[in-house]
């Protein structure tokens, strides 16, 4: 059974009205307009994503599961300690939401929606949150951070001109760290070693495993 969390919402009930009536107008929107580009885009292929499959391919799963969960907030003109603050406290909700273990765990995310946050705010806020916060989250509990709002530059792995991280309202997303996430962190040293200490054995074989696949052994003149 889903884990019922007080003031987090999933996706299919966002037309329930015993659960919204609390709402503001524009928390609510803000949620649907989430939850619809995630229903629309995000579960979906694309022509420009460079490989088969939904855009993101844990999401249908956390779908199916019921472990999608969107918050609203709104932080008015408050900076960059209290969304530390903030996103301490959803992170600490995640790790005791069941399921804890298992392989169900990976399919948890916590979807944080700033209804009133401006695209053109979101950039420079959540870098300088994730600056204090990514680190020492992951290191320390294996959880990831992922921003999304209109006009984030980052790109596809397999297509550098697809952007796939520009929601239609800003949203900080908490989950847990996989095994194949070494693909998002293989250009940071930094960060490649965080994943490897904290997969140890099993990050050399997921990385063994993506060298067989390809033509390494090719000769080369």
């Amino acid at each position: 059974m889903p884990t019922q969390i007080p003031d987090l919402f999933l996706v299919g009930e966002l037309d329930e009205v015993g659960r919204t009536s609390e709402l503001a107008e524009g928390a609510l929107y803000a949620l649907r307009a989430v939850a619809d580009w995630i229903q629309a885009f995000v579960v979906s292929p694309h022509e420009d994503l460079g490989r088969a499959g939904p855009v993101c391919p844990f999401v249908p799963a956390a779908l199916e599961r019921k472990t999608l969960w969107l918050a609203p907030e709104q932080i008015a003109d408050r900076g960059v300690s209290h969304v530390v603050e903030l996103m301490n406290g959803y992170k600490n909700l995640f790790l005791d939401a069941e399921p804890i273990d298992g392989d169900g765990a990976n399919y948890k995310v916590i979807v944080v929606v700033f209804t009133d946050m401006s695209a053109d705010r979101a950039q420079g806020l959540f870098d300088d949150v994730l600056q204090q916060l990514a680190v020492p989250s992951y290191v320390e509990d294996g959880i990831v951070f992922g921003p999304f709002y209109k006009g984030n530059e980052g790109t596809a792995t397999y297509n550098a001109s697809f952007r796939p991280f520009q929601s239609p309202v800003p949203f900080l997303f908490v989950r847990q760290g996989v095994i194949s996430d070494w693909k998002f962190f293989l250009d940071d040293q930094d960060w490649l070693n965080y994943w490897a200490h904290r997969f140890k054995e099993s990050a050399v074989h997921a990385l063994a495993e993506e060298l067989r696949h390809l033509p390494w052994r090719a000769r080369r003149d």
